[in-house]
């Protein structure tokens, strides 16, 4: 979308900021790529345009109103997890102390976990909500795109007891997974009892998260590979593109922190659609941000001045 890596002083210091991050773990049997998936949403983001014409809430600009700046892709080496993670989360780390909102693209499932620590460090009350169809939290040592949340529980930087796992469906590598990630300590809805009952579902999530600091974790493979076959490790029977464009938008009025968009595969994409998809995901997270801005000002006072 054009967004600037600075905006011209004086003017004010951005309320959000756009990071890619080029990391895969290049463990996948087959279908690795996820690591070229910041520079091909950059790509189709250009058919992206700043005014809703159907904005929820009154914001209709939300690119101008967070004054966005893109700060360009984080120094990874991807397949090297002990010399990427550093580096991811001290990019984090260098927008979250300014008190802005961080909006990353993937990369893998992987990149989640140094994000956390970042923001975590400013926001300890943290609780995650992850849309997925996979976990990626499995009973298994070391890291890597099914451990991600594993990990983050045992570091405690997040508040497990009101995090969601929400979308989980398909196949897997192992068994017991549902039941080792609500061990613990996380809230897991599975796909089938989420899809009948996403109202209720969401009226829990609020209850629940209250004004806790959220991060929004979005994993593409939460789409049916009809509208996103672009993933890392596709799933049928997911999400059409309006339904899970119109949930991101039923979560508006939570207390926001950051963004992530991740598992992106340009190679197994089909025409840039996937790719074009995280984009729109990444608007809508811009919007989600805006009205964050709005409902909680005291939060950004010192960015408004």
């Amino acid at each position: 979308m054009n967004a600037p890596a600075a905006r011209p002083r004086p003017a004010l210091p951005p309320l959000a900021t756009v990071i890619g991050i080029p990391f895969d773990c290049g463990s996948h049997a087959f279908r690795i790529g996820a690591r070229q998936g910041p520079d091909a949403i950059r790509e189709q983001a250009r058919l992206l345009r700043p005014y809703d014409v159907a904005p929820v809430g009154e914001i209709d600009n939300a690119f101008d109103f967070l004054r966005l700046t893109d700060l360009g892709n984080v120094a990874c080496t991807p397949g090297d997890v002990e010399a990427s993670f550093p580096h991811i989360e001290a990019a984090i780390e260098q927008v979250q102390r300014t008190g802005a909102m961080t909006v990353t693209m993937g990369g893998d499932g992987a990149v989640s976990l140094p994000q956390m620590r970042a923001v975590a460090r400013h926001h300890p009350d943290l609780v995650v909500l992850h849309f997925d169809s996979h976990t990626d939290t499995y009973d298994i040592g070391g890291y890597n795109t099914a451990t991600t949340f594993t990990r983050a529980a045992e570091e405690k930087l997040v508040d497990t007891a009101n995090s969601f796992h929400v979308g989980t469906r398909g196949l897997t590598f192992m068994p017991g997974v549902i039941p080792f990630g609500r061990s613990v300590g996380y809230n897991v809805v599975p796909f089938g009892e989420f899809a009948p009952q996403q109202e209720e579902v969401l009226v829990r999530i609020r209850e629940q998260v209250g004004e806790r600091p959220v991060y929004l974790c979005f994993d593409m493979d939460l789409f049916d590979p009809s509208c996103a076959p672009g993933v890392c490790t596709p799933e049928w029977g997911g999400l059409t593109a309006r339904e899970g464009l119109s949930l991101l938008r039923a979560l508006r009025g939570l207390n926001f922190v950051a963004f992530d968009v991740n598992t992106v595969s340009p190679p197994h994409d089909v025409g840039g659609m996937t790719a074009f998809l995280a984009a729109t995901v990444m608007q809508e997270f811009l919007c989600l941000a805006a009205q964050t801005v709005r409902a909680h000002p005291q939060r950004f006072a010192h960015l408004m001045r």
